[in-house]
């Protein structure tokens, strides 16, 4: 429940306090004095916008913090929790604002975002506000109405997932048919092509081996004569040969060592070159002996080769990369395939679905028609006794007419009332008039009340359009209210005012400069007077205070 609310440099506020009690407090004051102020406050508090007079003029800016004990609050509780902003069953919210529009919001001292306050205060109040009337009469909002009697919470998340997935599966489908006959033109032209590549073959790392051995067969006439001199040079010519050279310079410089020890090392690394230069006349030797002059086999060399570049031209790719890109376009027809394969599928996959998607909102159907009939029954008890006697309330249901799912389910449902004997049940905003819908609108939200599980329950000028023995009657039901959850109820009717457990009072005062709204809390003497200004306005009898002490008596 709510314990404190301090409120400073808020609109014409300049510092208030306010401590609440259990059970139904009241609110009145004058016309204009900002009765709502307090409700407006807590608004702010559980994460509404602000808007450009929050701050009051010539403050920098404006300071609101609410209080609330929240040891039987489990879901407010496990909330806190889940963020890491437990403080031992207590839960303070605190928003600034300053006078540019900049806004910061602290729950238990750490600083949050603005979305944070909005959801934790769904477990701590449910505002009813004056206007909630004016919604009565949408058919979304009559939806919403059953559905927050009935607790259909789970069931409307679990429908809002089914049909999401319906609908993501239906935009795949989509686009996967409208994509059908440009995959189509696009899997015959990469099927040519794989093939043509899957034909040809290439393997990995083939292309340079390729390359080297087409370039080797078409210069073998050369290599065979190139490499033929060289053996000549190195030792079978007859007029100069390097190897009978270096053994004759060897042997000299073997007998330059055996006369002088300094010209050791010279010798070795002659006789090192002389046997490496031996060695390699004997490898080239052989080299020569592995030319092979086949022109059947450089042939095929050559086709292969040849064939190689002319696909890589075609594909506009580097002949070395015709691997890479030859297994790319074959990943392209893979999924181009399975995008077929898919397309296949999905008819069925989408029918299975809807089919789960039907089955819940079949169940939700279900329990909206077991609850409306609870509901209207109630309804029209609570209407009757609100000075409406022959009234009567119905819900309602009937299928929708499009198969489309909606995240809302598969029904439409409306609120339909007769006001007279004999007269037929019509929709509600062609039968009842301002006050009357008034009237259905607040018994609606007690009855609701009942099923919230908040333990603060504001209500703002909801008995607006009510008077005499039906505001009597609403006092009295507020009343019974309080006796079970924490009621905040701003009114401007004496029979509200009246019911109250204890009753606070909103004046304006001014000095002709400045104007400052002030909240204070209402004695027995105090309040009997407020009563009685209510009932007979300014001029207080003698008569008016005796009505006033029945009513708060009774």
């Amino acid at each position: 429940m709510l314990l404190n609310l301090s409120i400073k440099n808020f609109a014409i506020v300049s510092f208030v306090e306010i401590d609440w009690q259990q059970g139904m407090t009241t609110i009145t004051g004058e016309t204009g004095a900002g009765k709502s102020i307090a409700i407006d406050a807590l608004g702010l508090c559980l994460g509404e916008r602000a808007t450009t007079n929050t701050v009051r003029p010539g403050s920098q800016k404006a300071e609101l913090s609410a209080h609330f004990d929240i040891a039987n609050n489990d879901k407010a509780i496990a909330w806190l929790a889940a963020h890491d902003l437990t403080q031992d069953g207590e839960c303070l919210i605190r928003r600034v604002i300053t006078a540019e529009g900049r806004s910061k919001a602290y729950i238990n001292g750490s600083a949050v975002p603005l979305a944070q306050l909005k959801a934790l205060g769904q477990f701590l109040i449910n505002i009813h506000g004056q206007h909630d009337h004016q919604l009565l009469i949408k058919s979304h909002e009559q939806r919403k109405l059953l559905d927050g009697y009935a607790g259909h919470q789970n069931l409307l998340e679990k429908l809002k997932s089914q049909q999401k997935q319906w609908q993501q599966l239906q935009l795949e489908f989509k686009l996967l048919e409208q994509n059908h006959q440009q995959r189509q033109a696009q899997q015959q032209l990469l099927q040519y092509q794989v093939k043509e590549l899957d034909e040809f073959n290439l393997q990995e790392q083939e292309f340079p081996q390729l390359e080297n051995d087409y370039k080797r067969h078409s210069n073998s006439q050369q290599l065979l004569t190139l490499s033929e001199q060289c053996v000549k040079q190195l030792d079978n010519s007859e007029q100069f040969s390097m190897l009978s050279l270096l053994q004759k310079c060897s042997d000299d410089i073997t007998e330059l060592a055996e006369l002088d020890s300094n010209a050791s090392e010279l010798a070795q690394l002659v006789n090192e070159a002389r046997i490496q230069l031996e060695e390699a006349s004997n490898d080239l030797i052989h080299y020569q002996q592995s030319i092979d002059i086949d022109p059947q086999a450089y042939a095929l060399i050559e086709e292969r080769y040849s064939t190689a570049l002319q696909l890589a031209r075609k594909h506009q790719v580097a002949p070395e990369n015709l691997v890479s890109f030859h297994a790319n376009l074959s990943q392209q027809l893979t999924t181009l395939q399975q995008d077929d394969d898919r397309l296949l599928n999905m008819a069925n996959e989408l029918e299975q679905c809807q089919s789960k998607y039907l089955d819940i909102a079949k169940k939700l159907s279900k329990s909206r028609a077991k609850a409306a009939k609870s509901l209207q029954q109630r309804i029209t008890t609570s209407i009757q006794q609100l000075n409406m006697p022959d009234a009567c309330f119905e819900l309602s249901i009937c299928p929708k007419q499009q198969t489309t799912p909606s995240e809302f389910g598969i029904d439409e449902i409306e609120f339909l009332v007769s006001m007279n004997p004999g007269q037929p049940l019509e929709a509600l905003h062609k039968v009842a008039s301002g006050g009357e819908l008034s009237r259905i609108s607040l018994a609606i939200q007690v009855i609701l009340a009942e099923r919230v599980v908040t333990p603060t329950l504001i209500f703002d000028e909801v008995d607006v359009g009510i008077s005499g023995p039906t505001a009597a009657m609403v006092g009295q039901q507020l009343q019974l209210l309080g006796e079970n959850t924490q009621v905040i109820c701003v009114t401007h009717l004496p029979q509200v005012a009246s019911k109250g457990h204890q009753q606070l009072f909103v004046t304006k005062l001014t000095d002709g400069k400045h104007t400052q709204t002030s909240v204070s809390m209402l004695s027995k003497e105090s309040r009997e007077r407020e009563i009685a200004r209510l009932l007979a306005g300014d001029s207080i009898t003698e008569s008016s205070l005796a009505n006033a002490r029945d009513m708060l008596a009774s």
